[in-house]
Parts: structure tokens; C-alpha cells; sequence
């Protein structure tokens, strides 16, 4: 039996932030062997996992970051917010957010399969549901690229946005405003035009169904409709939208303020229930 000392298990819970007595085991386990003890922890990790397979992981964090002409958001999923406070698991998800800002993946599946301290992101999260002991799960992850992103993390880091801009250079706080708006407004796109046809279809249904509920003829209700659906235009497209900061203007008209040639081309939200 190989004599493990403090210095070993300092060492490998610098490496996977094990506990230090999970440490010490699986150092006593792999008979002072590093790499096995190393994929000791990363297969209790899994163990845990395939018996929390069926537990809901609601909780978490959401992280937005940039590094000026790429934006990414990822969510990664804890079951409780307590793990979702844990520095360790944090840091994880600041980990894979840097790591897709450096490798920009083009999908989540790419996202976990990237290496990340020697193995995979899906092997990592794995890891760690066996240093904290509950279900984890990076479940969502986009990216927006642009002359310029923005990046913006509410309080708590439940809400998150990223959105991109036509131009580069424009004061700091004129990005921020309109990343804050996709956070506070919900858009559901950047423009009319952009809306999904799906959406369009189910806002016009539900504008006849709300004009028959009210007693209106059946010859007005595809007019009636098509009021509605442009009020949804104006509440519920970013350009199309009041300011926030000033609901005597758009946000198309608060950009054009700003520079004539400004505007958004895209932008993501997550938001964790609040």
C-alpha cells in the first residue's frame, strides 16, 4: 500500500475539487496512483449520476460573455439553488462559457465535446455531479457574432442576454441599454421580419378567437385580427419596441440616435424560472 501524504491530496483536489477525503480514498484506492485516482472520482461521478438520471435539474445559473465580436450564453443545471451558489460550480460554468468564447462551437453537442482539463465538458459536468452530489446538466447553449456583442448577466445570474450590433465603437453604455431591454422586454425577435411564421399564425388565431368571444361580426374578426398582430409587432419586437430608459421612442430610434447606421442583428435569451 502506497503511503499517501497531504501534498497528494492537495494535489488532486486542485486537479478535479474533490473533496479532500474523497481525495485521500481514491488516492488509497488507486494505490498512489494519480491517473487512476483521478478516474476513480470521475467514475463515482458517473455512478451518481446514472441514479439521479431521473431527477429534475431546474436550478442553476445562466452565463453570457463576449469578447467583442463573439457572444455566448450557457446555462448549466443544478436540482437545487443551494449547488447553484456553490463557488465550484461557478466556476465550472465560467469554465465552458470561456471555453466556447475561445473554441466557438456551433452547437451544443459540439460544446460538450470540446476538452476541458483533460477530458470532455460532458465528462467534466459528469465529474462534478460526483464532487457535489446531484443532478447537473449544461443544457442550453447559443452564440450571436457581430461587429460588435454585448454581453449582459442579471442579478443572480438566472437571466442572461447576448446581442449583436452592425457597429463597433459606439459608447459602452448604448450596448448595455439594449441588452438590458431584451432582458427586461422579452422580445421574441429583432424585427417583424423576423418573427417566425408560427408565431404570426397563432397570434393571428388568437386575435379572431378573442374578437368572436367579444360578439365581433365574422367579416371583421381577419381585420380585427391584423390589429392585434401589429400591436403584438410593436410590444414584443426589439426594434419595434418603447425604450425603456424613454417611452417617447423605439429602440430603432434610440439606436439611429445614436448612429444612422446602428442597429441589432441578433440576440439570445435565457432566463431560469424567476
Amino acid at each position: 500500500m502506497a503511503v499517501i501524504n497531504a501534498a497528494d491530496v492537495a494535489k488532486l483536489r486542485r486537479v478535479t475539487l474533490a473533496g479532500m477525503m474523497d481525495c485521500k480514498k481514491a488516492l488509497e484506492e488507486a494505490d498512489g496512483n494519480f491517473d487512476k485516482a483521478i478516474e476513480i472520482i470521475r467514475k463515482k461521478g458517473q455512478a451518481i449520476a446514472n441514479k439521479r438520471a431521473d431527477r429534475d435539474a431546474t436550478e442553476g445559473v445562466v452565463i453570457a460573455k463576449t469578447n467583442g465580436k463573439l457572444g455566448a450564453l450557457i446555462v448549466l443545471n443544478s436540482e437545487t439553488d443551494f449547488v447553484a451558489k456553490n463557488a465550484d460550480f461557478i466556476g465550472l460554468a465560467n469554465k465552458i462559457s470561456d471555453l466556447a468564447l475561445k473554441n466557438n462551437p456551433a452547437n451544443l453537442d459540439a460544446l460538450l465535446a470540446l476538452q476541458l482539463e483533460g477530458t470532455s465538458v460532458a465528462d467534466k459536468v459528469v465529474e462534478f455531479i460526483g464532487i457535489i452530489g446531484e443532478k447537473l446538466e449544461l443544457s442550453y447553449y447559443e452564440k450571436v457574432e457581430a461587429e460588435h456583442v454585448q454581453a449582459y448577466i442579471h442579478a443572480g445570474s438566472r437571466l442572461a442576454t447576448i446581442v449583436g450590433f452592425t457597429k463597433a465603437g459606439v459608447d459602452e453604455q448604448v450596448y448595455k441599454d439594449v441588452a438590458m431591454q431584451v432582458a427586461a422586454m422579452a422580445p421574441v425577435s429583432v424585427d417583424k421580419d423576423s418573427v417566425p411564421e408560427n408565431i404570426i399564425a397563432q397570434e393571428l388565431e388568437i386575435g379572431k378567437e378573442q374578437a368572436r368571444r367579444d360578439g365581433k361580426p365574422e367579416n371583421m374578426l381577419e381585420k380585427i385580427a391584423e390589429g392585434k398582430l401589429a400591436k403584438f409587432f410593436k410590444e414584443f419586437t426589439l426594434l419595434n419596441q418603447e425604450f425603456v430608459k424613454d417611452n417617447k421612442i423605439t429602440i430603432r430610434e434610440y439606436l439611429q440616435s445614436i448612429n444612422k447606421e446602428l442597429t441589432v442583428t441578433n440576440f439570445k435569451r435565457f432566463t431560469l424560472n424567476i
